[in-house]
Parts: C-alpha cells; sequence; structure tokens
C-alpha cells in the first residue's frame, strides 16, 4: 500500500533502483557503476573536510519547538507539554526526552534561525534534499518529485565513487526528492528497499536469496553472457554507451558475488549489545547501517524514517514512539562514529522537510511550518557544541541569522570539498550551478 501523507498525495516507495533486476534496465546497479569516471572538479574548489554524508530525512516534520529550540517561557499553547533539559554543553538545552542525544551534543550543532517559503510536503522536500526551490510546472506525482539533483546524486557526479560499494545508497526506502534529475540514472540512488531490523534482511540485487547456491548463480551469468553474445551488435548500434554496458554488468556481478560486499551490509555480523543501543527498529538499525556503510566507503547515505506528521497527538506520539527510538539512533550514531575514528570525515544531518506550528492544535497536534524550525548537523568539519541563529519568543519566525536550503546546500558543498558554483549540463546542454546563491555557514565550520 502506498504511505499517504496528510495532504493526500501519494508518497510512493518507487524508484526501486535493482526493482527490475540486477541485470535489468532503468535505474540498476550496473548503471551505477556505470557512472564511475568523473572529471577534476572546476577550479576554486574548497579543500574536503568530509567525505561521506549520512543524511537522516525525517519525513513528515520533525517538531523543533518540543526537541531542540524548545520556548518554555511561551504561553501553554505554545510552549508544550515537555521541558528543556541540560546537555553535554553548558548552556544548551534540549527536549528533556532526548537523553542520548543531550550527551553528544559537544559533537552536534543547532541551526536555529532555519526556514524556508514552504510548508507543503512535497515542495519542502524537494527544496531541502536539494537547495533548489520547484520551479513552475513542479509534479509531486512524478517519482522522484525533482526537477534538480539531490545531494547525494550531486556527490556521486562530482566526486565519484570510494571503494567497490555504490556510491549513493538510500535505506529502507526511497526518499520522495532523492533522485538524480537532469543527471540521469548514473548518479542514481540504490535503494535498499529492506528494512535491516528485520530478522530476514538481506539486500535485493547485491546479495543472491540464500537459496541460490553458487552453482546456480554462476549459471545465470553464463546466460546473460550467452544473451549478451547475440545483442551485442544491435547494442552499439543503437546506443553509443551500450558497448560499455557488458563491462558494468561484469562489476556488478563481482560484486554482488565479492566477500567485502557481504561484510558491507551483513548487519548481523555487529555486536549484539551495539545493535541494542542503536534499538531494534527501523531507524536505530539503519542508523547502523549508514556506518557501517559509509566505514565501507559509500559516499552518501539517506536514512528515511517516516510518521513525523504529527497534527493529532503530538507529544503522545513524540513521547511514546518516535522520540525514543530517534534519542537512541542518534545519540549512538555520534558516539559509535567518534570512537570509530570516522566522525571527522563524516557529516551527519538531520532534519524533516519542514517543523511544526509554534500554536498547538484542537487535535493536541502541531501542523506544517515551513517558517522556522531547526537543522541539526555535526561531524565532517562541523564545529560541534555551537548553536547558530536563533528564533523569535514563540519560534514563530527566525530572529537572528536566518539561514535557509541554499545556504544549507552551501555549506555541505563546502565541507565535502565540491565547488558550489560549478555547473552542471542537463541533456539538452544547459548549464545548472550545484548551488543557486547559497551562502556558507561560516559559525558550523
Amino acid at each position: 500500500m502506498m504511505r499517504r501523507f496528510c495532504d493526500g498525495l501519494p508518497r510512493r516507495d518507487l524508484l526501486r533502483v535493482g526493482a527490475a533486476g540486477l541485470f535489468g534496465t532503468g535505474f540498476t546497479l550496473p548503471g551505477l557503476l556505470a557512472g564511475r569516471a568523473r572529471t577534476a572538479a572546476a577550479s576554486g574548489t574548497p579543500a574536503a573536510r568530509a567525505q561521506s554524508l549520512i543524511y537522516i530525512v525525517l519525513q513528515g516534520g520533525l517538531s523543533t519547538i518540543d526537541t531542540f529550540d524548545m520556548k518554555p517561557n511561551a504561553p501553554r499553547e505554545f510552549a508544550g507539554e515537555f521541558a528543556p533539559a541540560a546537555t553535554s554543553v553548558p548552556g544548551i538545552r534540549i527536549c528533556e526526552h532526548l537523553p542520548g542525544i543531550a550527551q553528544q551534543m559537544h559533537h552536534i550543532s543547532l541551526i536555529r534561525s532555519f526556514g524556508h517559503k514552504s510548508s507543503d510536503h512535497n515542495a519542502a522536500d524537494h527544496y531541502m534534499q536539494t537547495g533548489y526551490f520547484p520551479r513552475a510546472g513542479f509534479n509531486p506525482n512524478l517519482v522522484p518529485n525533482n526537477q534538480y539533483p539531490t545531494f547525494g546524486s550531486i556527490m556521486v557526479r562530482t566526486l565519484g565513487p570510494r571503494g567497490s560499494v555504490p556510491p549513493f545508497i538510500c535505506l529502507p526506502k526511497f526518499p520522495h526528492s532523492a533522485g538524480p534529475a537532469y543527471l540521469g540514472p548514473a548518479a542514481a540512488p540504490f535503494t535498499i528497499e529492506a528494512d535491516p531490523s528485520s530478522p530476514q534482511f538481506s539486500v535485493p540485487d547485491v546479495l543472491p536469496p540464500l537459496e541460490i547456491d553458487a552453482a546456480r548463480l554462476g549459471n545465470r551469468h553464463q546466460l546473460l553472457l550467452e544473451v549478451d553474445r547475440f545483442q551485442r551488435s544491435a547494442e552499439a548500434t543503437a546506443n553509443a554507451n551500450a558497448s560499455a554496458m557488458a563491462s558494468f554488468r561484469s562489476r556488478a556481478f563481482d560484486l554482488m558475488t565479492s566477500q567485502a560486499a557481504k561484510q558491507s551490509f551483513d548487519i548481523a555480523a555487529e555486536p549484539v549489545a551495539l545493535r541494542d543501543e542503536y534499538g531494534r527498529n527501523t531507524l536505530g538499525q539503519s542508523c547502523l547501517m549508514a556506518r557501517r556503510l559509509v566505514e565501507a566507503g559509500v559516499r552518501c547515505v539517506m536514512v528515511e524514517h517516516a510518521n513525523w506528521d504529527t497534527h493529532d497527538n503530538n507529544f503522545r506520539s513524540l513521547k511514546s514512539e518516535l522520540l525514543p527510538k530517534l534519542d537512541a539512533a542518534l545519540g549512538t550514531l555520534f558516539r559509535d562514529l567518534n570512537d570509530r575514528g570516522l566522525l571527522d570525515s563524516t557529516l551527519v544531518l538531520v532534519s524533516g522537510e519542514f517543523g511544526r506550528t509554534p500554536r498547538i492544535n484542537k487535535n493536541a497536534g502541531r501542523d506544517h511550518w515551513g517558517n522556522s524550525f531547526t537543522v541539526l548537523l555535526g561531524g565532517g568539519g562541523i564545529g560541534g557544541g555551537r548553536v547558530i541563529g536563533s528564533s523569535d519568543a514563540r519560534a514563530e519566525r527566525p530572529a537572528e541569522s536566518p539561514h535557509g536550503p541554499e545556504d544549507l546546500a552551501a555549506t555541505l558543498c563546502r565541507n565535502l570539498g565540491i565547488n558550489p558554483s560549478e555547473e552542471l549540463l542537463t541533456p539538452e546542454g544547459r548549464p545548472v550551478k550545484i548551488v543557486n546563491d547559497g551562502r556558507v555557514i561560516e559559525g558550523l565550520l
């Protein structure tokens, strides 16, 4: 069943990379491997402070007035039910129900003056994941619903892969705006399409089903070679890139059968105690898998987590269900990355597509609010224990140092060693800047 948000539009879990099978057509693993060769970055590219990005997308919109930018002195209908609590950084207080994140605040910075001009799920989703506000003609029913490439696809295009794993991976599902747009299939994400918290977890198109032994898999590979032998001439004539596809398919097969790939995706190899600390749920195990993937060389991991659209019973949902999972997953992720020496090279970004309304509605919930919310970042050259800007007394608007998605995109590029002014070409030859008029948030560096 397709998941729907309150606007009634389908939030399809489509663009299933590999849905056509490992050796099929469309956005498959061979297509991803076909994009490995990249041109050198243009002059003016900043020195990289991070090698990888973990982007945790809280689909539906996190209520940051109840978590990272609390207003205890505001009237009750704004302040809500939760109390602020101390963190590892004197002077920074966050929600009492986030003790694990509070202990890691010295690794984390908060942009409390963040906001943008959309309170619509689809447009805001696209804006946050690309740095571009949708232009006229935007169709939210398209999957992906992006006119511009997401950060992960930009990383694929400009930085290329590290190691033998795909450079851009989404899990457990495909975030609605995480497509490559004009960059094409070579910059598309590989979507795991499986819940890493499941006891039966496996990765389609990378790990063969347990019931298929090596001999049968080898026979299928041989059959593919025979088919290719008859089609090679026609493909080469019809498509200038077709002659290269056989080699990429072969490399995909090598990845599928390699011990290194199996180890990267084998979350069961993690200590039981650590898996418990992350949380035995989709968000917790996805964050653990994200750590494993950046450790293996993945450039960008997008973790999609849904159900943050808290129009009804906001406080009950947060306290009993959403915040305990977020706290365990994020608190453990930052500690684990730091313990393994990965935090300096891994930039972590956490945000919904917008925040929630400062005023509580009649259903004890909060509605969409793009005007002002908080974005969380850490690692990868981001200074920890910092607060950038502030919102007004009721978190209705930024009060100082306002920032938006363009600035976030420029900052990510700065730390990842990407020139934000570089122009990439559409298939028609039209140049498009990676970042449009964004400014680096210097206070984070």
